[in-house]
């Protein structure tokens, strides 16, 4: 929706592309702000990692199933879970942006991919 509400500020004469990533990556931010005092910070050494039982779970997947299991995840987790697995940024450029810890970063982006594990294990396993 902001997409279409701030039209009139695109520069035609630049890429469309960085201009809407820009968009969709301030939002996220935004939400997060929004929501920061009901994020739960998470110490990293807790959290144990362990693969998946059936990789081929994955590619028998379509987009908007994996879309519904990432939205299942709490603000704080999605949108580090965004920035670094699907924007691709760093832990340090994503704890400049949303003012945490790198560390906060990175215990987020974990406890994501365990929640999300669960999520596909619940669903398909």
């Amino acid at each position: 929706m902001k997409v279409f509400t701030n039209i009139e500020k695109y520069d035609p004469d630049r890429p469309f592309k960085p201009w809407l990533r820009q968009i969709i990556v301030n939002t996220a931010i935004n939400q997060y702000h929004k929501n920061q005092k009901k994020l739960q910070k998470t110490d990293l050494q807790s959290i144990n990692h362990k693969p998946a039982r059936n990789q081929e779970v994955l590619s028998g997947m379509s987009y908007d199933e994996i879309i519904e299991m990432v939205q299942e995840l709490t603000p704080a987790y999605r949108t580090v879970f965004n920035l670094y697995v699907i924007e691709g940024f760093k832990h340090k450029e994503i704890a400049d942006m949303l003012d945490i810890a790198v560390g906060t970063s990175k215990s987020n982006l974990a406890k994501a991919k365990k929640n999300l594990q669960s999520i596909v294990e619940k669903n398909f396993i």
